[in-house]
């Protein structure tokens, strides 16, 4: 017996403690992922603001979501000074405050959010007015048939039929994801255009102008889709 080996009496000991090490790393992990998420989207929001190339837009995002501007820089809007215009084609010009937006009845859309790079987000809550509802109260006059949409960055527009503007998936949205819009994702207010390519849903949303035709907006100008459909959209004017 006394040439029989000696088994190592710490071998199981150390196992338990690597495994269990493990775990708590790994628990540590998904507590601390959603501060990081944040941290990471905020880092890129301010970094996207100063980037006048784009090429933020490009760098990894856990939470889906891209940032991108076509200008350097973008001003900041809140309660304060934030203001919604909609005129044109219409009865009676209307200039919205942000709590007045907030005071309006608000409709919910949940879609997959999609963009021409590439990237998609599912089951996005969006917030907020139906586009429909503004021109209601605005008024549309003959011979409104289209409608533009300008941006307080000082150059991103965007363009809807007016048949398309009054579909329940088209908000001037104010939340998302249950949140109010941030200024890195176009808030405080924004256009949502569910069934489309979210370059049609323009961010930092200022002016919303009745015309007689389509306008191409920015990126309609440089070669996209005036009609920026998904391919699974129902495109049927009683879709919701």
């Amino acid at each position: 017996m006394a040439g029989k080996p000696k088994r190592r009496a710490e071998g199981a000991p150390v196992g338990r403690r690597a495994v269990l090490g493990m775990l708590g790393a790994g628990a540590a992990g998904l507590a601390a992922a959603p501060y990081l998420q944040r941290g990471w989207e905020k880092a890129l929001s301010v970094a996207s603001e100063k980037d006048a190339t784009g090429l933020t837009g490009l760098l990894p995002n856990p939470g889906g979501f891209r940032y991108f501007s076509v200008v350097g820089s973008v001003p900041h809007k809140d309660e304060t000074d934030y203001e919604l215009r909609v005129d044109g084609l219409v009865e009676r010009q209307r200039t919205y405050t942000l709590a007045e937006l907030r005071a309006m009845p608000q409709a919910r859309v949940v879609r997959d959010v999609l963009c021409t790079d590439g990237w998609r987000v599912n089951s996005t809550p969006f917030e907020g007015v139906l586009l429909a509802d503004l021109l209601d109260a605005a008024g549309v006059r003959s011979p409104g048939a289209a409608i533009r949409f300008t941006c307080f960055d000082g150059e991103y527009t965007e363009s809807l039929t007016l048949e398309q503007a009054r579909r329940a998936d088209v908000l001037v949205a104010l939340n998302m994801q249950d949140k109010p819009l941030t200024h890195a994702h176009g808030g405080p207010v924004r256009l949502y255009v569910a069934p489309m390519y979210f370059y049609k849903s323009a961010k930092w949303l200022s002016g919303i102008t009745v015309t007689d035709k389509v306008v191409p907006g920015y990126w309609e100008e440089r070669g996209y889709a005036v009609d920026g459909w998904l391919d699974e959209a129902d495109q049927r004017p009683e879709a919701a």
